[in-house]
């Protein structure tokens, strides 16, 4: 089976290139994986080519997002570090099919499935089942799934109840603030009981202050993302920053 909207992602007229942010282990400050951003090809923001994507395109778009950011990982993304991909669950057509091109390029450059974890944001509004089948399919492959935005979207509690990622990342808005604000640490305090009754790892993303990551730290979490560690680099896999 293949698709004719994202069978080679060469319909998608622009170009572009990738940044990559750090997610760290927020006590030993190693790295876990590196997200991959899309970017302009001279490292202008996202917002000079998702404006660019449209329902003609979206398909190549979301193909060709996957193997430029395994193609600048491989050899550079430093072992054993993950390559996270945001993918957009609208434009996966069947998963199986549309998956066909990333597996081809993870075995062209010797980047290993069991590297890549493959995020979605809830903030698109989705078929519960249409999600359940490309997650449950990627998994079969040996990727890693994860939920981006998580509490900013459509599903929000809801969409766990049908199906549970391996990762789920908090929106920074549950972050912003969390050191001065006693509403934002109840709700992620127990929200983070919740994900690990599940079994779901989370990372909080969007951490920009020292305060925001000490209070983190003390509510347990484990995997942190955000300007406090490092920024985005444009097509480098930058060290962060360790904070005391």
């Amino acid at each position: 089976m293949s698709c004719a909207g994202c069978r080679d992602g060469r319909a998608f007229p622009h170009s572009f290139s990738m940044a990559f942010q750090p997610i760290v282990h927020a006590a030993s400050g190693e790295v876990f994986a590196y997200e991959a951003l899309v970017r302009g090809p001279a490292g202008e923001s996202a917002a000079t080519v998702l404006g660019a994507v449209d329902d003609t395109n979206r398909y190549a778009f979301d193909q060709q997002c996957r193997v430029k950011a395994i193609e600048l990982a491989a050899g550079r993304a430093p072992a054993p570090a993950r390559l996270s991909i945001n993918f957009m669950p609208n434009a996966v057509y069947e998963p199986r099919a549309c998956i066909r091109l990333t597996l081809a390029t993870a075995e062209r450059v010797g980047f290993p499935l069991d590297r890549i974890i493959f995020e979605f944001t809830e903030d698109e509004r989705m078929d519960p089942a249409h999600i359940l089948n490309i997650i449950r399919t990627y998994r079969e492959i040996g990727f890693a799934t994860a939920i981006d935005d998580f509490g900013a979207g459509h599903a929000g509690l809801g969409l766990l109840t049908r199906f549970q990622p391996d990762i789920v990342k908090l929106d920074m808005n549950l972050i912003r603030d969390i050191d001065t604000d006693r509403a934002r640490r109840i709700v992620v305090r127990h929200t983070l009981a919740m994900l690990a009754d599940l079994g779901i790892t989370t990372i909080c993303e969007g951490v920009e202050t020292s305060g925001e990551l000490a209070v983190l730290r003390d509510l347990g979490v484990e995997l942190i993302q955000g300007y406090v560690l490092a920024r985005p680099a444009f097509e480098r896999f930058e060290t962060p920053r360790m904070v005391a």
